[in-house]
């Protein structure tokens, strides 16, 4: 009894009633939406579109052959790709504000024990995925571009359509950024006792058949991509489960006192 009148006290003067929620859903929405379009008025006076598109080719570009460049197989390609990059980036730079927005808006509702355990996943998870990003960016990009120019015979001229190679950059960042996840759904599974420590490390070499079979899935054919997709995820499962140790312990809810 003692422990129920606690979590109401806990939770006491946070009741809203449902339009009220729906008021402050709208606004949160709206604060998010205008961080997002603040990130692309900036990114668009600098450094502008096109820039963002030299910056997001410099890896291919550098391992064309010399004089070799890219092309634009669509009249209307070079206007709206370098405008797809600049709203992916503004998305991308907003996004922790975005993601503060969300934790506003549920955290009210939240035990302290519960904030404990949504705040750093939120935190670390975004965290993760633009380390994963970046990793793809400037490690894999520069290792695949040149493993596969080395492939091409000197008879033929590379040159690559920049919608293409768009497409192909942001299947790989989600991929590597959804790859470097792996330490939060361990985390998560283990928290919420769906999975125990145990049964995460007898399922190890399991594992590591799954990255491998994965990266094969979702990066280009060549050992390059895929060691370097595959690697990390078994390095992170590996700190996932030493993290879920240390998460259940600190997020642990209060013991409820004998009656």
């Amino acid at each position: 009894m003692a422990s129920e009148n606690s979590k109401e006290d806990e939770l006491s003067g946070t009741e809203q009633p449902f339009v009220a929620h729906l008021v402050e859903l709208r606004d949160r929405l709206i604060k998010a939406a205008f961080a997002i379009g603040v990130a692309i008025a900036i990114l668009a006076l600098y450094p502008g579109p096109a820039a963002l598109y030299d910056i997001l080719a410099q890896p291919l570009v550098h391992s064309l052959p010399k004089g070799a460049t890219m092309i634009a197989t669509s009249v209307i390609s070079p206007f709206m790709v370098p405008l797809k990059i600049m709203f992916v980036c503004a998305f991308l730079l907003a996004l922790p504000f975005v993601l503060w927005q969300v934790w506003a808006f549920v955290a009210p509702g939240l035990y302290s024990h519960e904030k404990k355990l949504v705040l750093p996943l939120v935190i670390s998870s975004t965290l993760l995925f633009f380390v994963g990003v970046a990793f793809c960016y400037f490690f894999v990009f520069g290792k695949v571009f040149a493993f596969i120019q080395s492939f091409a015979p000197k008879s033929i001229t590379a040159a690559p359509d920049i919608e293409a190679y768009l497409d192909f950059v942001l299947s790989m960042f989600l991929a590597f950024g959804l790859a470097f996840e792996v330490p939060v759904v361990v985390v998560v599974l283990a928290r919420m006792g769906l999975v125990s420590i145990e049964k995460l490390k007898a399922f190890r070499s399991y594992f590591i058949v799954v990255a491998f079979v994965a990266a094969a899935i979702v990066t280009p054919p060549d050992v390059v991509s895929q060691l370097s997709l595959a690697i990390p995820m078994c390095l992170l499962y590996e700190i996932g489960i030493w993290a879920a140790q240390v998460f259940i312990r600190v997020t642990k809810a209060p013991e409820e006192p004998a009656s």
